[in-house]
């Protein structure tokens, strides 16, 4: 029992060590994972960058954290600042830099309706909590007087998985509604009060392309690049904006702290469209860990570098908002301030 129990512990222990060391397996190669709401950018910023291979696993804001926190990527990225228990799960700080910013929006499927409709956040909020629950209520004909709404009752989904997204959107709702910031809040994993759940932006949009009624909330790239139908959202100013990319960059023109760790959702700007965020590549600032090489951590600052950068010029294209020229310089001090023994890497 005795050599049974050591050879457990030894192949435990090995697995542990390959899973640790796995970020230098390839060592060609740079990994990274988690936000799907980057997704689209980062294909197409990766598939021409060409100093290095980039091997990117879209499983959501997060994974990509987990994955960090255990070591087994190079790089995660966050729709969501690290909060406070996820930081503490960390072994060291961990940098947090802006690469884009993007729109989150309201999709649905309402048979008979073709153009967009106006929610307001408020009733956007008393949807996903189960309040309003029919298509021709009270409350969506009042935002809606030209359009013949169906008696159909709304079926709420939301993601099931760790999610950006997700937070983005509870970040939101939790701004502009009393009763979900108290009964549910902000998270990237929140306790839905209604509805069904879908893995990923392709499960809760592939859900609601085949439930009549149904509604939920994806990025605007994904909506975009498969023709899904989406909502104009009041902003704090009283107009309903319809998200598009200048809307969005309007939402992301405000001060960035040093950390860059912001929230644009509920923005002032009376032009500016609501459900938006700055998107984050999350890194340790000590990058000599698991035996990582030099090389291999400039690699990778050089990248995110490359991102923040000529990178920028394939937002607008997959409608992203590039960084401004404040975020820029922000994330440009982020990255320098990472090191290496304590010494800084560029």
């Amino acid at each position: 029992m005795k050599i049974i129990k050591n050879l457990t512990l030894a192949v435990v222990a090995l697995v542990a060590s390959s899973i640790a060391f796995s970020a230098n397996a390839q060592d060609n190669t740079l990994l990274g994972a988690g936000s799907t709401f980057v997704n689209p950018l980062f294909s197409k910023i990766f598939s021409g960058y060409t100093a290095s291979k980039v091997n990117y696993q879209s499983i959501g804001s997060g994974g990509g954290i987990l994955q960090l926190t255990n070591k087994t990527v190079d790089f995660g990225d966050s729709d969501a600042p690290l909060n406070a228990d996820q930081a503490a799960k960390m072994t060291a700080p961990v940098l947090h830099i802006p690469m884009t910013s993007g729109a989150v929006v309201v999709i649905y499927n309402v048979p008979g309706i073709s153009a967009p409709l106006n929610l307001t956040g408020k009733d956007l909020a008393d949807i996903f909590l189960g309040k309003i629950a029919n298509w021709n209520s009270a409350e969506i004909k009042a935002t809606n007087k030209n359009v013949n709404l169906p008696d159909l009752p709304i079926v709420v989904v939301h993601r099931s998985d760790g999610s950006g997204t997700s937070f983005i959107f509870t970040d939101y709702l939790t701004k502009v509604n009393p009763e979900w910031a108290k009964r549910v809040g902000k998270a990237s994993a929140v306790n839905w009060p209604a509805g069904l759940g879908g893995k990923g932006s392709e499960g809760v949009a592939g859900l609601v392309k085949q439930t009549p009624g149904s509604i939920t909330y994806v990025e605007l790239a994904y909506a975009k690049q498969n023709n899904l139908p989406f909502a104009n959202i009041q902003n704090k100013g009283g107009k309903f904006i319809t998200p598009t990319l200048e809307a969005t960059t309007l939402a992301s023109n405000v001060v960035i702290p040093d950390d860059s760790k912001v929230s644009i959702t509920d923005t002032d700007n009376p032009k500016g469209y609501p459900i938006a965020s700055f998107t984050w590549a999350l890194i340790y600032k000590e990058q000599n860990y698991n035996g990582r090489s030099k090389e291999r951590a400039t690699e990778l600052l050089k990248l995110l570098w490359y991102n923040i950068h000529q990178g920028q010029a394939q937002c607008a294209p997959l409608n992203y908002a590039p960084l401004s020229k404040s975020a820029v310089k922000v994330a440009e001090k982020i990255l320098k301030s990472a090191t290496f023994d304590g010494k800084a890497i560029l």
